[in-house]
């Protein structure tokens, strides 16, 4: 999938509203939780919001660490109960803090100290706020490569692919009820088959149409994608850096 491939939706689509649309990103919500060190309820709920997309990425490296299915499993939910509760926050570096960088060191810790205490995984039932184990999990991990990836590679990787796949959701849904969107979305993810000339006969649209209609909705995703991005850094210069950070992962 690319990572820069949609700000005006295709011709007959719902419009945005113009307030809605990113523009800049003074306040993040990683740098919401920073401020209050994770703690106090919008803390909390900013950071459940950053959690949600994680957890796969996260189980993904506890599972290429050699911890079988359920242990990796209770690991990460473990990790966000802890997260939540001990206030492991206070210790990311508020200057240069990326969440994305944040959450993989502090797991790593967190799965040395399960080591430590000989594999006592604590169990995460108790984590309302996040997203529970997907039922696809240990499914979606025997597809993974069988080469030697180390977890932190298979981490980065699998953080860019799942944030891909959100901004293209937010994206599907603003174009809810708009036909020719399933027929334009391969044109985002480098998946089409099919020429603009071909869609256009099947959109009943000329071929210049498509052109533009594909292009705006690029120019969507594309601040979508900055938007989710600019959620995970504490400062906005660092946009830029995190975006080129995801494309060297994949």
């Amino acid at each position: 999938m690319r990572l820069t491939p949609p700000t005006t939706p295709p011709a007959g689509a719902r419009p945005v509203d113009a307030a809605a649309a990113p523009r800049r990103f003074a306040t993040t919500r990683w740098s919401v939780v920073l401020a209050a060190g994770g703690a106090g309820s919008e803390a909390r709920r900013a950071l459940g919001e950053l959690c949600e997309g994680a957890w796969y990425p996260l189980y993904a490296f506890a599972r290429r660490t050699g911890l079988n299915h359920a242990d990796a499993a209770d690991a990460v939910q473990g990790f966000f109960a802890d997260l939540l509760d001990r206030g492991w926050v206070k210790d990311a570096d508020a200057a240069r803090g990326r969440f994305r960088t944040f959450l993989k060191v502090a797991f790593r810790r967190h799965l040395g100290r399960l080591r430590e205490a000989k594999g006592a995984l604590k169990r995460g039932g108790g984590v309302n706020t996040l997203t529970l184990a997907p039922p696809d999990a240990a499914a979606r991990y025997a597809r993974e490569p069988a080469h030697a990836e180390t977890p932190e590679a298979l981490y980065e990787r699998r953080w860019a692919l799942e944030l891909l796949a959100r901004v293209l959701d937010r994206l599907e849904e603003e174009h809810a009820g708009d036909d020719r969107f399933p027929v334009l979305k391969p044109c985002l993810t480098g998946s089409a088959e099919r020429s603009y000339a071909e869609l256009g006969a099947t959109l009943n649209m000329t071929e210049a149409a498509v052109k533009t209609a594909v292009h705006r909705l690029r120019n969507r995703y594309r601040e979508l994608l900055k938007a989710e991005v600019a959620g995970t850094v504490a400062l906005p210069s660092d946009v830029a850096d995190e975006l080129n950070a995801l494309r060297a992962s994949l």
